[in-house]
């Protein structure tokens, strides 16, 4: 029968592409490795990679069975955690990522909620791009995120979504493209975008770069800023632009479509295992009023 080392060397060879690849990623001696998935086979009764070439190559009968032991594996990193949680004490600490981008209005009475219900916990929130939180999140440096959402997440990071936030495309009252009518994006590419980008160079799914010329940030604040000074337009969400849109330093482009924005999804994250702490799980409740009006 096969083991759970079997399968995690024979994933780690479908996802890096050669034994010694999946060997480091496993931190394992590549015999080793090379073993484990030849046991496998053994016990399947059917050749799992094709090494006639350089690399292995997976067969019909592994890719089958690579879908399956993948979700076995998953399921097996909740039990791990399931485990660890029944002999440690619940957590005391709550660190919240939250995107800018997200109203945060409500948080204070959430927040002053879980303090009732949860006296002795320690808070701590911080602000970063939605990709920046997925990252902390999936290196255990905290413990739930409010993101827009990503199209793809890790694994073993569990989500919710709470609702969503209006974007739309704004520039400055005095920008070039505040007196002109747009009927299609070539007229964008002409002039300077500003974009949100995380700290490794990473863009949101719904951050498209258009234009070739592009100014980042990793702040909606910042990206403002830059869009009141007339340095491009930019994709803002609206309740940060609406102030600026009733002064007149913003303008909303003016567009032959109807609507050139963006509804982004709102999203809670969290490791999974953290997912079913008792704190955890009453403040991911409570965050589904956030954005209720």
């Amino acid at each position: 029968m096969y083991s759970i080392d079997q399968l995690e060397a024979f994933v780690a060879t479908a996802k890096t592409g050669s034994f010694s690849a999946a060997a480091r990623s496993l931190n394992k001696a590549q015999s080793v490795v090379s073993q484990h998935v030849i046991n496998l086979e053994i016990d399947c009764n059917v050749a799992l990679f094709d090494r006639s070439g350089r690399y292995p190559k997976l067969t019909q009968a592994g890719n089958t069975l690579l879908r399956h032991a993948t979700v076995l594996l998953q399921q097996h990193q909740r039990l791990t955690y399931c485990a660890q949680h029944l002999e440690k004490p619940f957590i005391s600490e709550l660190t919240i990522g939250l995107d800018e981008g997200i109203p945060f209005q409500k948080l204070s009475s959430i927040v002053n909620q879980l303090e009732l219900d949860y006296p002795n916990t320690s808070l701590e929130i911080f602000t970063a791009s939605s990709i920046d939180i997925v990252d902390m999140i999936d290196k255990d440096k905290a413990v739930t995120g409010i993101i827009f959402s990503e199209l793809s997440l890790p694994s073993h990071i569990d989500y919710e979504s709470i609702g969503s936030v209006k974007f739309d495309i704004y520039v400055a009252s005095s920008h070039p493209l505040a007196q002109q009518h747009i009927n299609n994006t070539a007229k964008l590419k002409l002039h300077r975008q500003l974009l949100m980008r995380s700290r490794n160079n990473k863009s949101s799914d719904f951050q498209l770069a258009l234009s070739p010329n592009i100014w980042y940030a990793d702040n909606y604040y910042v990206l403002l800023e830059l869009t009141l000074q007339g340095n491009g337009w930019c994709l803002l969400p609206n309740h940060i632009a609406n102030d600026y849109i009733n002064s007149g330093q913003l303008v909303l482009l003016p567009s032959e479509f109807k609507d050139m924005g963006w509804q982004a999804s709102v999203d809670v994250i969290q490791h999974s295992r953290y997912s079913l702490e008792p704190m955890v799980k009453h403040f991911r409740h409570a965050l589904r009023q956030l954005l209720t009006p």
